[in-house]
């Protein structure tokens, strides 16, 4: 058992969002083509006297403390799960690099990170599947941040179908530093009965997987400009840059700009940051299905 970890929790990109129906019990149906991101925030574990969480990074005073925090949920869900190993107190670092309440999966992917992290330094005989369904008690986004490849998540978001084949995709995120709340968005949906994804089809590079995505949608975009109207500002500012394709990531309000190369993203990106100095502005890159499974992670 290692005595010290670090793993990365990686930006989640909805790169298509089809709201689909809606559940008895209020959750929505979405159809939805995820990748994600070599960046994002970071977590540390090592073993400690005692429990201790703190945070450091651009955006820890967004962070909430206590039981609001799914880091902290993850370690006390595998805890009452396991016992045994799972009792060694622990001290966790977040570095929180991503915006909070941003549409790009921050917190989920942190629990997520956390539950790998952790069964990996309590050394748990935990499988794929339970920890999966672990996840899935932290938020329905958990599963996918799990997963940290491209795929479609269908369902409330724990239905996964894991692509063989999906290119590395240059990216510009961008936020206005605007928090927005998920349920706010989608109470201002309009209509909650959207048709579903388009057929998939072959993908092998940027070019062809940006057709693609033109012929689908975010069908949160609207809802979620009319309550942050800065995001067309994005949208058009990634655009102007030279960005292929435009949309907005999740219920927002990160916008992504996908680009020809990784030298447009870097000039679109240096552009930006000078032109909003007072926005969130990342040039990062999708991992591509090609690689292995890696988790992200360095001893």
């Amino acid at each position: 058992m290692s005595p010290h970890g670090s793993m990365i929790a990686p930006a989640k990109v909805n790169l298509a969002l089809h709201v689909v129906g809606r559940r008895a019990d209020g959750f929505h149906l979405l159809d939805t083509l995820v990748a994600f991101t070599g960046d994002g925030d970071l977590l540390e574990v090592e073993d400690g006297a005692e429990d201790d969480f703190f945070v450091s990074g651009h955006y820890a005073a967004h962070v909430p403390i206590g039981s609001g925090n799914l880091v902290t949920r993850a370690r006390d869900l595998l805890r009452e799960t396991f016992g045994g190993n799972a009792r060694a107190p622990v001290r966790l670092h977040l570095e929180k690099n991503l915006p909070v309440a941003s549409g790009v999966g921050g917190g989920s992917a942190d629990a997520a990170a956390a539950l790998r992290l952790l069964a990996r330094h309590w050394d748990l005989a935990i499988n794929e599947t339970d920890l999966i369904r672990l996840g899935l008690r932290l938020g329905a986004d958990v599963p996918m941040c799990l997963a940290s490849k491209p795929l479609i998540a269908r369902g409330i978001g724990e239905a996964l179908e894991t692509l063989p084949a999906f290119p590395a995709l240059p990216l510009v995120l961008v936020n206005p530093n605007i928090p927005l709340s998920t349920p706010e968005v989608f109470s201002a949906l309009e209509r909650r009965d959207n048709a579903p994804l388009p057929a998939l089809e072959d993908l092998p590079d940027a070019a062809t997987a940006v057709r693609w995505l033109d012929g689908a949608r975010n069908d949160l975009e609207m809802p979620a400009r009319r309550l942050v109207p800065q995001i067309e500002d994005g949208l058009g500012a990634l655009r102007r840059a030279g960005a292929l394709t435009a949309r907005m990531s999740g219920s927002g309000a990160t916008c992504f700009g996908i680009f020809s190369s990784a030298d447009a993203a870097a000039r679109a990106r240096r552009a930006l940051a000078c032109e909003h100095p007072e926005w969130f502005v990342l040039e990062t890159e999708t991992l591509a299905a090609e690689q292995p499974d890696a988790d992200h992670a360095h001893p």
